[in-house]
């Protein structure tokens, strides 16, 4: 189980990845089983919600979260060509539990978006699991990340182009 420490180290550097659009680097911190996920405003107990049956912003397996990767970083991606300024701010973190290789997170989270001189900002709290490939010592991977946002509509934010 990772240490407080070492989560936020890792969180920290995952923010710094999508702030600097590094995200090819973003993509590869996730497993090969992982779900990426963002909740829309309006799900009721959206940190136990499945997609299956609940209405999600996000609900990408690995093979999406590579593509939105992709996607995001190509010209024809009108909506953030050019890219968005953002700040992924990262608050709050604690170890929630796990064994082995395993480490249950929570997280508070405000990322604050610039385009075309309007600034929007999109709060919520992020649950992750991640696992230390190889063991402990190992790289730390994203088994899956949520993120459930505490507002209670998306009007004035507009389109959602970024990852959060």
């Amino acid at each position: 189980m990772l240490t407080r420490t070492q989560a936020e180290d890792f969180l920290f550097a995952e923010a710094e990845l999508l702030d600097d659009w590094q995200l090819q680097p973003w993509a590869a911190l996730f497993t090969e089983d992982a779900v990426y996920e963002i909740a829309s405003p309006a799900t009721a107990d959206a940190a136990t919600a499945r997609p299956e049956d609940t209405l999600f912003l996000v609900a990408d397996k690995i093979d999406r979260i590579r593509g939105r990767a992709t996607r995001l970083m190509k010209k024809t991606a009108h909506a953030e060509f050019p890219h968005s300024k953002t700040r992924h701010l990262t608050t709050n973190v604690r170890v929630k539990g796990g064994s082995g290789n395993e480490t249950q997170l929570r997280a508070n989270f405000a990322v604050y978006r610039t385009k075309e001189d309007t600034t929007t900002v999109y709060m919520g709290e992020s649950y992750y699991t991640v696992v230390e490939e190889g063991g402990e010592g190992g790289a730390i991977k994203i088994r899956s990340k949520r993120c459930v946002l505490d507002l209670n509509s998306l009007y004035h934010q507009g389109r959602l182009t970024i990852i959060l």
